[in-house]
């Protein structure tokens, strides 16, 4: 089962990471101005992840990532980059399966 880390960055935003077991990093957030937005935020994944057509798959000549939207369109997180649309489409497949029941911890550091 996957975790989300709920932190405070450098600039004192509020942000999450869902992590799959393995630890690699699945999907990064957006900075939120309170702790409730993150949690809000957090909530918002857990709910949109299980929807393939919620991910918006993105390509450039650096590499293959996605973003996880909302039913309004509103991006909730982007994934990290990957060297092939195969990676890409691996890493959309293990948020839907990660995410819904992924538990919530404090990370010690960004």
């Amino acid at each position: 089962m996957g975790r989300f880390q709920l932190y405070t960055d450098a600039r004192g935003q509020f942000r999450f990471r869902l992590r799959a077991d393995n630890g690699e990093i699945i999907l990064r957030s957006q900075g939120y101005t309170t702790r409730a937005g993150a949690e809000n935020g957090i909530d918002s994944v857990k709910e949109n992840a299980r929807y393939d057509e919620r991910y918006e798959r993105r390509q450039s000549e650096s590499g293959h990532w996605f973003n996880l939207k909302a039913a309004n369109g509103q991006v909730i997180g982007t994934s990290e980059g990957y060297a092939s649309a195969q990676g890409r489409d691996k890493g959309i497949r293990s948020c839907m399966a990660n995410a819904p029941a992924a538990v919530v911890e404090e990370a010690v550091h960004a």
